[in-house]
């Protein structure tokens, strides 16, 4: 084999340099500014082009390699192959990211394990040049053909010719753009042999996560890291944010590191700073979320708003413009002072967030507002700003490819009121198709400071429908969300059993007959369900109780009769205990759940509940952690519909 050496430095104290500890994972979260800039008086590495016979292609290839300063054969080192991208070749790394003076300043600052570091060229075709028509359809598939020709033809050669360690958790592999791609493809696809894996802004090539971790278990055992990273005015950061989001799902450790950029080799050569600090020595796993510049923008955010974003550990980035104001706040439940910089932008890092959907508010100058960066939501008794915030296990909730239904707003002249109101009305796939199908009714309630609006926006009613509905999990049906204020209430404000009456009354003058006459449904007991949340439980209590010849199910989420208010709910156990018999004959299901202690609503349940035990009430009762909030009654509405008209 021919062997041409193109660069060679001299090496000073190498006995010095060897014999230091690096540390274990890196302290700084970005390359510093000219670190990729040589350094006088200090080792260097060496750096070989080599050639090396492919049995795949048919032909000799080449590729450079990097041994370290005071490289020898009387030692053994792990190996990291680097990959380069569409346009490039053996020689991009090294053209364009210096990363022979990375490494040696690595360990000059003994921040980096010892390793070879192998730069092929990834085209793996007989012309593997980088001219003309990149994007030719052999050109590209000789990117998926070179992973038969790393396994069985480059890594035996550099084994055989370097002295390397030859197992996989002393192998590593590693790429930018296409060779991001490659390196997730083949990493990931080949755990045998590799442990240690990164995607720098990897490109389309890079495999549907599903295929990429066909079983996530397995995938959590073996990997040392994984390593995901990419600019964020990247035009490509999808396809790395696809694979870090099923990777939280699965709740698969790894790194999500976003910083500003685009598509170039500030982004790649901080890619490699950081990736390689990593290797070949003790990961701490519980720690991989807090390596990040930046934060993913909350889904929730306006069109192009950058922020607030949402880091990997679920903390949350603010940044708003208010350079006259003389005190910002946000205020999330609990209030976060912001700090001004010398731009006038107001920021400030929160704690972590716990998940689902969150109303805030900006503070300033003592004043709420709306933040203009993010949707608004009616809550709190008032359009506020809303945040969501990723859940592992909201798969349910999540958008996807599956038959869709409908959510269409009905205006209708509610007799019993007298005014125009709204509804909100859910319809499952394949309703306007089948025009002969009738359909059952689930009447699904807000609660307090919210309306119709609320199960809609905040309560995902749709997708939660669409995705059981697909799973066949819960039958077809209409779900309708009605405005339950009426007597001007707007909450639970100077509640009692009149309002509770006038919603009575609304439900079953204006509302029911409504969709009765407007919507293909059935109209019977059996095919009717009703059950609400906090205020929308305690009108479900209400009119549901008194009215189990009208419906077959009832749900009550996050509610209770008010201990402490005997007026309101001794007459409501009075009706129960004298009409036990005829409410568990009619009820089908009568289910009962909380957000656990935390939950403002326990104690009254918890309460309400024993009561019902005295009486001999039929009930199902369950629990899920989350308190009063939207992540717990988007997960009742999950667990309830599939009980529904069985």
């Amino acid at each position: 084999m021919k062997k041409n050496v193109l660069l060679t430095w001299s090496c000073v104290a190498l006995a010095v340099v060897l014999g230091t500890t690096t540390h274990a994972q890196p302290t700084d979260k970005e390359m510093p500014k000219g670190f990729d800039q040589a350094r006088a008086g200090i080792p260097v590495g060496k750096l070989d082009s080599v050639q090396y016979a492919s049995k795949t292609v048919g032909t000799t290839r080449k590729a450079l390699i990097y041994t370290p300063p005071g490289y020898s054969k009387k030692k053994k080192y792990p190996v990291l192959y680097l990959l380069h991208g569409i346009g490039g070749d053996e020689k991009e790394w090294l053209k364009g990211g210096n990363p022979q003076i990375i490494l040696d300043n690595l360990y000059a600052d003994r921040k980096l394990e010892p390793m070879i570091v192998v730069m092929p060229n990834g085209r793996a075709m007989k012309d593997d040049r980088a001219i003309g028509n990149i994007f030719e359809k052999d050109k590209v598939e000789a990117f998926a053909t070179f992973e038969k020709d790393l396994l069985n033809d480059l890594i035996p050669f550099v084994e055989k010719k370097y002295a390397t360690l030859t197992d996989r958790e002393h192998r590593a592999i590693a790429g930018l753009s296409m060779g991001g791609g490659q390196s997730l493809n083949f990493g990931l696809g080949n755990l045998d042999r590799f442990a240690w894996v990164g995607g720098f802004s990897s490109a389309p090539n890079t495999k549907v996560p599903q295929e990429l971790f066909p079983d996530p278990e397995a995938a959590r055992k073996q990997l040392k890291l994984l390593w995901i990273s990419c600019g964020d005015n990247d035009g490509l950061i999808t396809f790395s944010k696809r694979t870090h989001d099923y990777l939280y799902e699965k709740n698969v450790p790894h790194v999500y590191y976003v910083e500003s950029g685009v598509h170039d080799f500030k982004v790649w050569k901080n890619g490699l700073y950081m990736f390689s600090q990593f290797l070949f020595k003790p990961v701490d796993t519980s720690i991989l979320t807090q390596y990040t510049v930046l934060g993913t923008p909350a889904s929730t955010n306006v069109r192009n708003a950058k922020y607030p974003q949402i880091l990997p550990d679920n903390r949350v980035v603010f940044r708003v413009k208010a350079p006259n104001a003389q005190k910002v706040q946000i205020d999330l439940g609990k209030k976060y002072d912001m700090v001004k910089d010398t731009a006038g932008f107001w920021n400030v890092t929160t704690d972590s967030i716990s998940r689902g959907i969150h109303y805030y508010s900006l503070l300033i100058d003592d004043v709420a507002v709306a933040d203009p960066a993010s949707e608004t939501f009616y809550g709190m008794s008032r359009m506020a700003s809303g945040i969501e915030i990723p859940y592992r296990e909201g798969g349910f909730y999540a958008l996807k490819d599956v038959p869709h239904g409908d959510i269409r707003i009905k205006r209708y002249f509610s007799k019993a009121l007298n005014t125009w109101r709204d509804m909100y009305v859910y319809t499952p796939p394949g309703y306007d198709a089948s025009t002969s199908e009738k359909y059952p009714v689930l009447y699904l309630l807000h609660g307090g400071g919210e309306d119709q609006r609320g199960w809609a926006t905040q309560g995902k009613t749709d997708l939660i429908l669409d995705n059981l509905i697909a799973e066949k999990k819960a039958k077809p049906m209409l779900i309708v969300m009605m405005d339950g204020n009426v007597a001007n209430s707007g909450g639970l404000a100077g509640f009692n059993e009149n309002v509770l009456k006038a919603f009575e009354n609304e439900l079953k003058v204006g509302v029911i007959p409504f969709v009765e006459s407007n919507f293909r449904v059935e109209t019977d007991a059996k095919n009717r369900a009703l059950a609400g949340l906090s205020m929308g439980g305690l009108q479900t209590l209400y009119a549901g109780i008194k009215n189990t010849n009208m419906f077959s199910s009832l749900g009550v989420f996050s509610s209770g009769w008010f201990a402490n208010t005997p007026k309101l709910s001794d007459p409501q156990y009075a009706f129960m205990k004298e009409n036990a018999s005829t409410i568990n004959s009619n009820l089908k299901n009568f289910w009962i759940s909380q957000g656990g202690k935390e939950d403002i609503a326990h104690q009254n349940g918890q309460i309400m509940m024993k009561k019902f035990d005295e009486m001999g009430i039929k009930y199902t009762y369950s629990e899920y952690a989350g308190g009063h909030s939207w992540p717990v009654w988007r997960h009742d509405l999950f667990m309830f519909a599939p009980l529904l008209f069985k």
